[in-house]
């Protein structure tokens, strides 16, 4: 998708921001799909057997999780800013983890593993990027979908 331009072909100054319409229904539905993944990711916690599917299924929940957090806080960002802050914030993650601090953290209060996690896994930033990717696709894909069904 092509960033805006004005008339004489330069690039807005708002590119990376979407159009007004429709921001308190993207930070709902965001709000809403935060919840449910959640949740799924808590039940994936609690109850799923420990083993390579499970950590996979957490991973791709976290990733989906950071990225609708970002939604939720700024809904008018288009699809792709999304993308880059939440694929950040997942890196940023378990690139913390090397130092051993959230070990640490989540020994001393075992929440913090939910959200910093606790050891270095290369596999986990291959699952962070595909599940940020695919939701980044898609929700570029809903933007231009509803883009047209507006203007009609």
């Amino acid at each position: 998708m092509d960033s805006p331009r004005d008339a004489a072909g330069r690039r807005s100054a708002n590119a990376d921001v979407a159009p007004r319409g429709g921001r308190r229904g993207r930070r709902i539905g965001a709000v809403v799909l935060l919840v449910l993944v959640t949740g799924a990711g808590l039940s994936v916690h609690a109850f799923a057997p420990e083993n390579a599917a499970s950590d996979i299924a957490g991973d791709a929940l976290y990733a989906a999780a950071a990225y609708f957090a970002v939604v939720m806080l700024a809904p008018s960002l288009r699809p792709i800013v999304v993308g880059a802050i939440a694929a950040g914030w997942c890196v940023a993650i378990e690139l913390f983890q090397l130092t051993g601090i959230p070990l640490l953290a989540g020994a001393a209060f075992q929440p913090a593993m939910l959200l910093l996690g606790t050891v270095f896994d290369a596999r986990d930033l291959v699952v962070y990027m595909g599940t940020v990717a695919a939701l980044t696709g898609l929700d570029a894909a809903t933007a231009v979908v509803v883009g047209r069904v507006r203007r009609r």
